[in-house]
């Protein structure tokens, strides 16, 4: 029998700012493809004694199943690896394990089989790094720091989701956990995780009224919060509550969107996130066509709305903008550790250690206050 510790070395946990219901998450080191992957395993409080499958360990099957359905999306983060593990253990180091690769259909068919020996479910996932994660990179460090995206990058990710809807609709997948925590965002490329909450549907009639939801959770828990740096629910931006009980009800009394913090949000956007808030869009061909009017407004071109070119131009230079201060945002993050390790030499004088510190804590300063989340 196969042991977990010749196919994984686990590592660290890579959850603590948005801890799960269901399951840990922690770095380890897949020896078999030599990357480093995100281990996801049941949290043990949720494998009965009696072996009964409780839906958290269900999630696990859905996920797999629904990741493999959607691996063509560049969006969706990529399976690697799912299985069963022996050990109780909330951080498994060791113990027999059994593989079934990418195999998502033999995988959900032996759940069964391993719940009743009590044996837990694992996945293995690309490894995305935390430094993309939205709810990280927006959760203000004080109090009177609220951050949000440049309208140009927020249309940019929201065309993006748009995109992995339709290909996820087109096979009766609604994705329905819409909140920062399962978002990675670089400036450029999307990536979603925790698929563990969606679902495919089965073609009855209700099916068209959770096309419309999804739509509607897009809009107000993900495309609200980037463009204001707000919570629609009026709290401070934090992680979610999982289960399937709030995944179904988090946003269900949110129909008006809050932008008196954000006035100098374009109105065209705020009107378009409006009608998502409202139920207004019954299917991604609606919500896509709004969309695309709003970014013709930002100088992008489609075949039904054309920009106008002193906006297209500026729109350029805008890009090349961002682009640069993203850079500079990485260039002075690098400065701030160099400084951190000049700092950490014994023997300085007091008067290097009062400048490096005096430098760390201004670069700090601008960082929080940056422009780009």
């Amino acid at each position: 029998m196969n042991e977990l510790n010749q196919r994984y070395h686990i590592q660290h946990y890579i959850d603590t700012f948005a801890l799960g219901h269901y399951a840990r998450v922690l770095e380890a080191y897949d020896q078999q493809r030599r990357e480093s992957v995100a281990f996801k395993v049941l949290r043990p409080e949720h494998l009965l004694s009696d072996g009964d499958l409780r839906w958290e360990y269900q999630a696990f099957g859905v996920e797999a199943h629904l990741l493999m359905l959607l691996k063509d999306s560049p969006s969706v983060v990529k399976l690697r690896d799912c299985g069963y593990v022996e050990t109780i253990a909330e951080a498994p180091q060791s113990g027999p394990f059994v593989s079934f690769g990418q195999d998502a259909v033999a995988f959900q068919r032996a759940m069964s089989q391993y719940a009743a020996q009590a044996w837990r479910p694992y996945l293995a996932l690309e490894l995305l790094p935390r430094s993309d994660n939205l709810l990280y990179l927006m959760k203000p460090n004080q109090q009177s720091v609220r951050r949000r995206l440049p309208s140009e990058e927020g249309l940019t990710l929201a065309l993006q989701f748009a995109n992995l809807l339709a290909l996820a609709h087109s096979q009766r997948i609604v994705y329905l956990d819409h909140k920062l925590e399962h978002v990675y965002w670089d400036g450029v490329t999307l990536r979603i995780i925790d698929l563990n909450s969606s679902k495919q549907l089965q073609g009855g009639p209700g099916d068209a009224q959770e096309y419309a939801k999804d739509i509607h959770n897009l809009c107000v828990g993900i495309l609200y919060p980037i463009f204001t740096g707000m919570s629609p629910l009026k709290t401070q931006l934090r992680p979610q509550p999982g289960g399937l009980d709030a995944v179904e009800t988090r946003y269900n009394e949110v129909q008006t969107l809050d932008f008196a913090m954000e006035p100098s949000l374009s109105q065209a956007i705020q009107d378009w996130l409006q009608r998502g808030a409202q139920l207004a869009y019954p299917d991604l061909a609606s919500f896509r066509a709004d969309l695309e009017a709003v970014c013709a407004l930002h100088g992008r071109d489609f075949p039904d709305h054309a920009a106008r070119p002193a906006t297209r131009q500026a729109r350029d230079l805008l890009r090349e903008a961002l682009r640069h201060m993203r850079q500079g945002e990485n260039d002075l993050r690098q400065a701030r550790d160099l400084l951190r390790d000049a700092a950490s030499h014994e023997g300085l004088s007091q008067d290097m250690e009062d400048e490096l510190r005096r430098l760390v804590v201004a670069l700090n300063h601008m960082l929080h206050h940056r422009v780009i989340p």
